[in-house]
């Protein structure tokens, strides 16, 4: 029973993103946001069950894959094709579909990860999952309340596409970016990873002392996370 027990977390994985998916098309973008991180949970239990019972398997590997092209890959392109599509007029309504590129390109991605041997400690291009939160929890607080800077920003007929096609291809990208893995506690090796907790936690700090919604917490954390990646480019290229 046990060598099951990471694939049943896997499908609850699965069953969360297409949650997310139908919720998005409903234009609920805070429920297809609370779903995305449900289904990033799950992703990260079925890989610590499956180490912990020593239950690995190819099938396992494979349901992975394809559960997180829905969760990671089809919600959050279909968040963005959603919020677009029924704000564009129709003359440009086509603009929307632009955003379908982020599914395509993720379930790239997703292949090429399962064959890089390269991408044990680190990643290579920009993961899926950080890729889909940065997208739900900037539409989700655009759709709430009253309108504010993203809403402004996302109502522009060219962001959308344009931030589609710049996140697709830093998904397939060879940019290196650092993962959560510590091989040791030591500073030294692991300078990138505590600046972003360190981080992280400041802006936790500061968005509860300002009341900030959890959506932009979310969404600044992750563009915290990809301006370090890139801060870091020259420091990584030089080892």
């Amino acid at each position: 029973m046990k060598k099951h027990i990471p694939n049943i977390i896997t499908l609850l994985n699965l069953l969360m993103g297409i949650c997310a998916c139908i919720l998005a098309i409903w234009e609920v973008y805070p429920g297809a946001f609370i779903f995305i991180i449900a289904a990033g949970v799950f992703d990260f239990l079925d890989g610590f069950f499956a180490r912990l019972l020593k239950a690995y398997s190819d099938i396992g590997k494979e349901l992975d894959s394809l559960s997180d092209l829905v969760s990671f890959g089809v919600a959050p392109s279909l968040i963005l094709f959603s919020y677009q599509y029924y704000s564009l007029p129709d003359h440009i309504q086509f603009l929307a579909f632009i955003p379908l590129a982020i599914a395509l390109f993720s379930s790239l991605r997703l292949a090429k990860f399962n064959l890089d041997s390269r991408q044990t400690t680190s990643f290579l291009g920009l993961p899926t999952p950080a890729n889909a939160l940065l997208i739900a929890s900037f539409v989700a607080y655009a759709s709430i309340g009253e309108a504010n800077f993203a809403t402004s920003i996302l109502n522009k007929c060219w962001v959308i596409p344009v931030v589609s096609i710049i996140l697709s291809l830093l998904l397939i990208s060879e940019i290196p970016m650092f993962s959560l893995k510590f091989k040791n506690l030591k500073f030294k090796g692991n300078e990138i990873r505590f600046i972003f907790i360190a981080s992280a936690l400041l802006i936790l700090i500061t968005g509860v002392f300002l009341s900030l919604h959890i959506t932009l917490l979310v969404f600044l954390i992750l563009a915290t996370y990809l301006l370090l990646c890139f801060a870091y480019l020259p420091f990584s290229k030089s080892k």
